[in-house]
């Protein structure tokens, strides 16, 4: 059981790379990728509701915040998974 817990604890490393995050360099400064990618997310969920403001669907469709929350949260992660997914 003694051996048991070392072993248990090093194999939650093996994910891990020596690699570091992936990050872009803007304006000479180290930003996170998934920051990036949140920020195209955020952008894609605000231009849906201007869509479906200016289409008149906002009148018909019910909890619109979760709407637009969930087209840019499926939008944010497709981005991750397409740049930085192996």
């Amino acid at each position: 059981m003694k051996t048991l817990s070392p072993i248990a604890l090093l194999a939650g490393l093996g994910g891990c790379a020596a690699q570091g995050a992936p990050s872009f360099i803007l304006f000479g400064a180290y930003f996170p990728a998934w920051m990036f990618c949140a920020v195209i997310g955020i952008v894609i969920a605000l231009t849906s509701r201007v869509g479906m403001v200016a289409t008149g669907l906002s009148d018909t469709m019910p909890f619109q915040l979760f709407v637009c929350a969930s087209i840019g949260l499926i939008v944010a992660v497709s981005a991750w998974l397409l740049w930085f997914g192996r």
